[in-house]
């Protein structure tokens, strides 16, 4: 579906590739409602469309890096194409629907699966298991590793004795979240030495 590039659109895309980030928020705002929209209409929840679409921006990122990228249609198509492609393997994982039942409200790009979907599926069981984990060790490692708290606001956020208890606690958390981690991801997609090099 080749298709002439407008030139507001090619300017876009340059800065994104140059790293923009009010250039991304607003592609982000602009095509939140079409692939959160596929996404409900073929059997998810808002929650569920909410982060896969999350998902479907970081791919779109990851791809505009790639040495030689071309885009041979509109940002939406793509991102749409991108979202659509990232909630049709949920649904198998889920073991629900097919491609001919999906309902599409766009058209859409066949998306080759590349080095990207090793990462998606890290990605997606890292989540995974960060849900799984339970509390108090969710909010440790996402305060340490996402938030990028210190071990002392964590000693004092949960009320340990001192940093060396929070810091036994939260390798702890790290052996339990890695253990979920290998759990999810036993439908052998990648293995866990692949795994392993980028843990």
């Amino acid at each position: 579906m080749n298709q002439v590039q407008p030139v507001a659109e090619i300017q876009v895309l340059e800065l994104l590739q140059a790293g923009d980030d009010k250039t991304l928020k607003i592609v982000y705002r602009q095509n939140y409602q079409t692939v959160v929209s596929f996404i409900l209409n073929n059997g998810g929840s808002l929650q569920e469309a909410k982060d896969t679409y999350q998902e479907t921006i970081i791919v779109f990122c990851e791809k505009l890096k790639q040495d030689g990228f071309e885009l041979n249609c509109s940002i939406k198509t793509f991102l749409y194409s991108i979202g659509r492609r990232l909630w049709l393997k949920q649904l198998k994982r889920k073991s629900r629907f097919t491609t001919e039942e999906l309902n599409d409200s766009e058209d859409y790009l066949p998306i080759e699966e590349d080095k990207t979907d090793e990462r998606e599926e890290q990605f997606y069981a890292m989540n995974q298991a960060l849900e799984q984990l339970g509390e108090p060790c969710r909010s440790i490692l996402k305060d340490f590793y996402i938030n990028g708290n210190s071990m002392e606001e964590i000693t004092q956020k949960f009320g340990y004795t001192n940093a060396d208890n929070a810091k036994n606690q939260k390798y702890k958390c790290l052996k339990r979240l890695k253990k979920s981690f290998f759990e999810v991801f036993n439908n052998g997609i990648v293995t866990n030495e692949e795994l392993q090099r980028d843990l």
